[in-house]
């Protein structure tokens, strides 16, 4: 088994020791030995069973060969987070897929370092999705998708085949891209909303049709 600890002690962190206790149910393949996150308060406490383990600082002072989780929803805080830790190189980001999701050989679908999978994810087929892609419960991609590095997609968003998203562009819950749609990078799409035309780099998009009320400084 491989020893593995989880970044970010909040609810997207206990959701991804689910996955991970729902992975070793169909093969054992994980020594989850807790969390590490900044929130000092936590000293002393368990997680649902697991120890805190201390701050990220703590963590770079680690020599011993660690997988890493990252249960941090925002894509550009992820961003930063392996920007840090990404010169240890006793530090691994895997691949973690809900035994759920069917990826198959024939599918061609491409998965990056530390892409996160949850439960109920249906993908088809020539997808490409890029580094530390986080993917939450009931999402569908369609065919030809392409997802850049970090990008987020919280439960119940549907992205369309052809669809390309740049890099940590985060859709809220049940959002939607349609056919052939690109969002450009570090685009925010709000909860519900519906993407009928491209957005550029750098906003926020809501409503349905998904309307820019927001551009952000890249």
């Amino acid at each position: 088994m491989k020893d593995i600890v989880i970044i970010g002690a909040g609810g997207l962190g206990r959701e991804l020791l689910m996955l991970l206790h729902q992975l070793n149910e169909v093969s054992a393949q994980w020594n989850i030995l807790g969390f590490y996150d900044d929130n000092t308060a936590l000293a002393g406490t368990y997680i649902n069973n697991l120890p805190y383990l201390g701050t990220v600082k703590d963590l770079e002072k680690v020599q011993q060969e660690l997988s890493v989780a990252l249960g941090i929803g925002s894509p550009q805080v992820k961003q930063q987070l392996v920007a840090r830790l990404q010169p240890l190189q006793n530090l691994t980001f895997p691949v973690l897929v809900h035994p759920s999701v069917s990826i198959k050989p024939y599918q061609f679908i491409h998965l990056g370092e530390g892409t996160v999978i949850g439960q109920g994810v249906v993908l088809t087929a020539n997808i490409t999705l890029g580094r530390h892609v986080f993917i939450n419960l009931c999402c569908t991609i369609g065919h030809d998708a392409c997802l850049a590095d970090f990008v987020a997609l919280m439960p119940g968003v549907n992205v369309s085949g052809a669809t390309t998203l740049g890099e940590a562009v985060y859709m809220g819950t049940n959002a939607a891209v349609l056919q052939g749609i690109r969002v450009g990078a570090h685009t925010t799409v709000g909860a519900g909303a519906v993407v009928t035309t491209d957005l550029p780099a750098g906003c926020t998009a809501v409503g349905v049709p998904a309307k820019i009320i927001k551009k952000h400084e890249l």
